[in-house]
């Protein structure tokens, strides 16, 4: 199940204690056996919708907890979650496998794969010289945390390799104790699962360790089979000659962090205050207060009237698709981008329910026809997420979702108290929405420093905040 050696490193006030793989649990290995579990020939061929997001970094969230009261945490519990998260993989066993390049067409191209391996899921367990308070303390998070989280620096087209003896793993894990806490932290590779599919991952190995069982009947077992509409061919090639040629490596401006609450009450009012300056009922809370954050970064970044700024949103294709991806366990990829646009002065003069009307607006254009007909024609011209297609000082762009189960994750010893995402992704303007702890919903919002200093000095926005 698990292999690997003890290794000491410290990076940024985080020491490494340990790095191991861990691999898909099976019977074999139930007596401490170590074995090249679930290695199958299995092939998960990438849909579109996979493949357009191999070109950003992996998708890291994790939960911060308080300190289990169990002694000898460093060994005891520490095992308990390697196991837990080896019975996790025996369901998503895809997430233990690598990803593989061929050659397609004579040379001329390549096609992407996921091959089930069963190498598994490198999992390192490090100690970091901080408290709870020290994260959750202040609006501002602290850079500490993106160390909490493995595989930093990469994106997911840099996990795959002409020869599998070279390719890194898809999915880590990061157990961080902390002087009264556990920073229990996931980075998974955006080309093969999207937030839904990650977070599905995450309370499957949260459930398996707060029970100590593996009763599959327990827990919704993950769809593994990939979707792809019937005018694309499979796999799906792609017309380069390696897969270095679709990597646009991006170093964006510095940026500074906050973690903002926003109660339910607050969000309620703002949804209400939204409809009734449109005449409307189908603005959503999330959209309401989205708008409430696209006004005062507007104002905050202190744009020229007429200069256009723009709102990108993550738009899950689950629930639009019924006859194709209806499955809420759907492991892959399942969600398309959609951006709402106005100039400055507008969107200022418009108001809060003008800026919620063009975000929803723009979530509404995304139904199947759309979606059906974009994901159809991909292959024909092949186009990739980029960061910086993403960034521009007057953009913002928001993923995850309020309805993913973040504070559920209770590992055997209590809820998260927080949780916080790592450095993947990270750029100026960028928007990461939970669920709330006590409800409502809870935000990270990115911004260069000055832009970020106004902001929490702008009483309209700050009076929505909860602390």
């Amino acid at each position: 199940m698990m292999e690997g050696s003890a290794a000491s490193s410290a990076c940024d006030g985080v020491r490494i204690v340990s790095r191991r793989m861990v691999r898909p649990w099976t019977a074999a290995a139930s007596d401490g056996e170590t074995t090249k579990a679930a290695e199958t020939s299995e092939t998960v061929h990438l849909t579109p919708w996979d493949l357009q997001m191999l070109t950003v970094d992996y998708i890291q969230m994790g939960v911060l907890l308080a300190r289990p009261a169990a002694e000898h945490f460093s060994g005891h519990m520490i095992e308990h979650l390697a196991q837990s998260l080896s019975h996790a993989l025996a369901l998503f066993y895809p997430y233990a496998g690598r990803l593989v390049v061929d050659q397609h067409g004579g040379g001329k191209g390549i096609t992407v794969s996921l091959l089930c391996t069963g190498d598994g899921a490198e999992f390192v367990y490090a100690v970091a010289d901080a408290t709870v308070s020290d994260i959750t303390g202040s609006l501002r998070i602290p850079r500490l945390v993106w160390s909490f989280f493995p595989l930093n620096g990469i994106v997911g087209a840099d996990a795959a390799a002409a020869s599998g003896s070279h390719s890194r793993p898809v999915l880590g894990v990061q157990v961080t104790e902390l002087a009264d806490g556990v920073f229990v932290a996931m980075s998974l590779n955006h080309g093969v699962a999207d937030g839904s599919a990650f977070w599905h991952l995450f309370n499957t190995w949260a459930k398996i360790s707060r029970n100590s069982n593996v009763e599959e009947g327990k827990v919704a077992a993950p769809v593994l089979g990939r979707w792809f509409p019937d005018t694309c061919p499979v796999p799906v090639p792609l017309p380069f000659p390696t897969l270095e040629h679709i990597v646009r490596r991006f170093h964006g401006p510095p940026v500074e962090e906050c973690f903002f609450a926003f109660s339910e009450e607050t969000v309620r009012n703002l949804k209400m205050r939204a409809n009734a300056e449109m005449m409307t009922t189908k603005i959503s809370s999330l959209q309401a207060l989205l708008a409430h954050v696209w006004l005062a970064v507007t104002r905050a970044r202190s744009l020229p009237p007429g200069q256009e700024t723009s709102y990108t949103l993550a738009v899950g294709c689950r629930g639009r698709m019924p006859h194709v991806v209806a499955q809420q366990a759907y492991a892959g990829n399942a969600m398309v981008r959609c951006a709402a646009r106005a100039v400055a002065d507008g969107i200022l003069c418009g108001g809060l329910g003008c800026a919620a009307w063009l975000l929803n607006r723009a979530v509404a254009s995304q139904d199947e026809a759309a979606l059906m007909g974009s994901v159809s024609s991909w292959h024909m011209d092949p186009r990739f997420a980029y960061l910086d297609g993403w960034w521009h000082p007057t953009l913002l762009v928001t993923g995850n979702s309020p309805r993913f189960d973040a504070y559920g994750n209770d590992f055997g010893w209590g809820r998260p108290v927080a949780v916080r995402s790592g450095a993947g992704n990270k750029v100026d303007g960028r928007v990461t929405v939970y669920e709330g702890h006590q409800g409502g919903i809870g935000m990270e919002l990115c911004l260069a420093p000055e832009p970020l200093r106004r902001l929490l000095a702008d009483h309209e926005f700050m009076a929505a905040v909860s602390r």
